[in-house]
Order: C-alpha cells, then structure tokens, then sequence
C-alpha cells in the first residue's frame, strides 16, 4: 500500500484505524528526511498490514504540535489511536520496523 499524505482533513482515518499506524513528520528542506523517506515508502509497500502516513510539518503545523514534534524527521507509531512508540532523526529500516512490531 503506497505512502497517504496525511493533513487535518484525513487525519481521523489514521487516529481512528484498526491498523497499526506510522506517521513521518517531515518538511522537504530536511536532509535526514530525505534519507528517510524511501525507508517509510518500502515499508508502506512491503506490509500492507500497516498504515503509513507522511506529515509535511510546513504544510500541517497544527498536527505537528499535536504530536510535539519539535525536530523532524519524527516518526509515531499509534495504536488505537494513542501514540505506543516514537523517533527522531534517521532510522534504519530495521529500527523503523522494530517499532512497529513491538
């Protein structure tokens, strides 16, 4: 399943999933979200199981702070619409679906 732009407006599909759910707050002038992105797309492409969602913080400054995302890239895992797991900076794949599984 591909990578969902997610804004205020599409938000609630994501809080309120059955899935597990990966979130990536980025902004397009971050280096290590640049580094980070086709990791998150891979991820969405290999499991279906989860939900993967990306989160331009320039574009959705409200949703960022709901998070308290105060350096990029941040990735969220959320289960049942609670965050269960967090990250700053560049992650390994490996460290991404660690969260994920756990």
């Amino acid at each position: 399943m591909a990578v969902i732009h997610v804004n205020k407006d599409n938000f609630n599909e994501f809080k309120t999933s059955d899935r597990t759910v990966l979130l990536d707050f980025y902004a397009d002038w971050c280096g290590p979200c640049r580094m980070v992105a086709p990791i998150v797309d891979q991820i969405a492409e290999e499991n279906p199981q989860y939900l993967v969602g990306k989160v331009n913080v320039d574009l959705e400054p409200e949703l960022a702070q709901s998070f308290g995302v105060m350096t990029i890239p941040t990735l969220a895992v959320m289960k049942k619409g609670e965050v269960v797991a967090r990250s700053t900076g560049a992650k390994p794949k490996q460290v991404i679906l660690g969260m994920l599984e756990g």
